[in-house]
């Protein structure tokens, strides 16, 4: 799960809130009265939710959002005409006061569900080649073939070995491959 963030004026609503989610067996790994504070855990996090008031002692919700790293999501727990009449920034969820425990726990989980779904639409569209590293490739595969009479499905299982075992991706082994038989 993300690293969650508490952060209120008050060291007590902070605290309320933090017990609250982990009886609901959420890990809180920060509980901070200052934005200061918010963004220096947050620096040592690649990704999180914040869950905050509109003030704390040293900023204001919209400036902490604006500083804090864009992996990181605002849950913003306060009165509702603190924020109803303007519209929240990107990456900031409103949450009316007072808070009902449901509505806090449903609001936490489901943007940690949609950070996870960030994360790994993410991990998976880094697995993509562009066209200039698949032409790399295809270009390896093409001379294996030519040279050592293989299939390209074996000029492919080829490039794999070869890159899992020198601990390369495939693209680099292509080049190396192109290198040594040119």
């Amino acid at each position: 799960m993300s690293h969650i963030i508490v952060a209120f004026s008050k060291r007590e609503n902070a605290a309320n809130i933090r017990n609250i989610l982990m009886r609901s067996g959420m890990d809180v790994s920060a509980v901070c009265t200052t934005g200061a504070a918010v963004l220096q855990n947050a620096d040592t996090w690649n990704e999180g939710i914040v869950i905050c008031g509109c003030q704390m002692q040293d900023m204001q919700y919209t400036r902490l959002r604006e500083l804090l790293p864009e992996r990181f999501e605002m849950l913003l727990v306060a009165q509702p005409d603190r924020w109803m009449d303007t519209e929240l920034p990107d990456g900031v969820v409103g949450l009316p006061m007072p808070v009902k425990v449901y509505d806090l726990i449903s609001s936490v989980e489901m943007m940690a569900e949609a950070m996870e779904r960030r994360r790994r639409k993410r991990r998976s569209r880094g697995k993509e080649r562009s066209a200039g590293d698949r032409a790399v490739v295809e270009q390896a595969k093409a001379v294996l073939m030519e040279r050592n009479n293989m299939s390209e499905e074996e000029a492919h299982r080829y490039l794999q070995k070869c890159s899992m075992e020198s601990g390369t991706n495939m693209v680099e082994t292509a080049q190396m491959v192109l290198t040594i038989m040119n």
